[in-house]
């Protein structure tokens, strides 16, 4: 890694210029404004230390703390398309911009549903539960909780190991099942459970509470659970793994069918990881849908954590490939392919979290040498020119209306999203999923800022990645 790649151009980084067919509005005035600028700039300056190193761990941890709180809202966006094309003018104003800043820029043009300061005293104890300031949604502690009791025991035993070739289990399953949300509406197998898994700094609830939570709410083809894993997915990514493969087993154990999973960014190299070293997982999967992963890991580690300062262990993991240890042994033996029938969905060239994210060779591209079914969806290639296939962010994708039809399609049909089966005419031209609004969007933007600020607060941070389990070497043995 370059020790102050943050202060280089993301072109550099494999960051494409935006698509012809994008033209963001004049840049909003508070993403000029001075307070902005002086955020900026603490910010570059923390970072640009620690690659110098003149700051060292939690001082610079702090200090990005410090600057980033600064930063409130002065305006507030009044529909969903006046606040898609502000995210977009925000990207055109600093398209060098690292993820603290822009989250900063979010947060001063209103396009996030709290502020840094109140989503940090949340994580620390000394803020209400609400850190919604506008009251869009107030956080459901229970459905946020990751001690839920999960009584029903499945059909059978899926711990300490369901079929014999499954890894080992790190955590036990008092634990892993208490991870699991499961609402109070759930019918047990009357519909197909769809388990949502969040992404890096997120619990299952504060990645899906404005975007598929609500939008798969009383449908006939889904039933929604949800995973709120310990350390919100900034422990170790193996064990992170180990609460999907658990979380697949149990649902359809209780359920007595199979499941369906859809996952956001790092959840989706987690649920594979499951599927690659839980052989039994793979069984009782109808299809994965796949939200901006990084399979190969991502070129943007580096403007969130330089070399040497210590980082949260599952960010150094989703290093690009050929850096990270844990990227390279998921993709060996064909890792890089689906085990289970896959769609993913991505945006090329505005994710400011997974790069590279273009074509045959994003990060979030599958290939599927198992012949299970994989389809590869970057929006602004299937939605060309259309507000479906325009400024999309990593986070933003959640919300998008072509990932919600080709989830949908999935989940009704089986095997991967097709978009032969839906109207392309209709989908591209809707800004968001279908019932969903500009409060629905807020809070989706909104957990880019809980992710970058548990990262900040986490204790589970190191300057080198874990150790591979001994597993990946020396797989438990089926008896003859």
């Amino acid at each position: 890694m370059r020790s102050l790649a943050i202060l280089a151009p993301l072109c550099g980084l494999g960051l494409a210029a935006p698509a012809a067919e994008i033209t963001p509005t004049p840049v909003p005035t508070n993403v000029n404004n001075s307070l902005l600028g002086g955020v900026v700039s603490d910010l570059s300056n923390v970072l640009a230390g620690v690659g110098n190193g003149d700051i060292a761990g939690q001082d610079a941890w702090s200090s990005i703390s410090s600057a980033v709180q600064t930063v409130t809202a002065t305006t507030t966006p009044v529909a969903a398309a006046s606040a898609i094309e502000s995210l977009a003018s925000i990207y055109s104003a600093r398209p060098s911009a690292n993820a603290f800043e822009y989250a900063a820029s979010l947060v001063a043009e209103g396009l996030t549903s709290s502020d840094m300061s109140s989503v940090l005293g949340s994580i620390d104890g000394n803020g209400t539960a609400d850190v919604n300031k506008r009251g869009l949604l107030d956080l459901d502690l229970t459905a946020n909780s990751m001690n839920n009791k999960n009584s029903k025991n499945p059909s059978r035993s899926v711990y300490p190991q369901k079929a014999c070739g499954d890894a080992p289990y790190t955590i036990d399953e008092a634990t892993l099942r208490a991870a699991i949300h499961i609402p109070s509406g759930f019918t047990y197998g009357a519909r197909t459970p769809v388990i949502l898994m969040p992404g890096t700094g997120n619990t299952g609830f504060e990645t899906f509470q404005g975007n598929f939570i609500p939008a798969l709410k009383g449908q006939s083809y889904a039933d929604a659970v949800w995973l709120n894993v310990p350390g919100s997915l900034l422990d170790d990514s193996q064990t992170n793994s180990e609460f999907i493969a658990y979380a697949i087993n149990y649902i359809s154990g209780i359920a007595s069918r199979n499941v369906s999973v859809i996952a956001w960014s790092q959840g989706n190299i987690n649920t594979q990881w499951a599927f690659k070293y839980w052989p039994s997982a793979r069984q009782v999967t109808t299809t994965h849908i796949a939200i901006s992963p990084d399979y190969a890991g991502t070129t943007m580690v580096p403007l969130i954590c330089p070399e040497g300062l210590p980082c949260p262990l599952s960010v150094l993991q989703q290093r690009y490939l050929g850096v990270s240890n844990f990227i390279t042994t998921l993709r060996s033996e064909n890792g890089d392919s689906a085990y289970v029938p896959t769609t993913t969905l991505y945006s090329s060239n505005f994710d400011l979290i997974v790069q590279p994210q273009q074509g045959t060779g994003a990060s979030a591209f599958l290939l599927d040498a198992r012949n299970v079914g994989v389809t590869n969806n970057e929006v602004q290639t299937i939605c060309a020119g259309t507000v479906a296939g325009g400024f999309w962010t990593h986070e933003s994708m959640l919300i998008n209306s072509l990932t919600f039809a080709l989830a949908k399609d999935a989940l009704i049909n089986g095997g991967p999203g097709r978009v032969s089966r839906i109207d392309l005419k209709t989908v591209c031209n809707q800004p968001l999923t279908p019932g969903l609004g500009l409060a629905e969007l807020l809070l989706t933007e909104n957990s880019l800022l809980i992710g970058l600020a548990k990262i900040i607060t986490t204790s589970l941070k190191a300057t080198t990645e874990p150790a591979t389990r001994a597993y990946v070497n020396a797989m438990p043995a089926c008896d003859a």
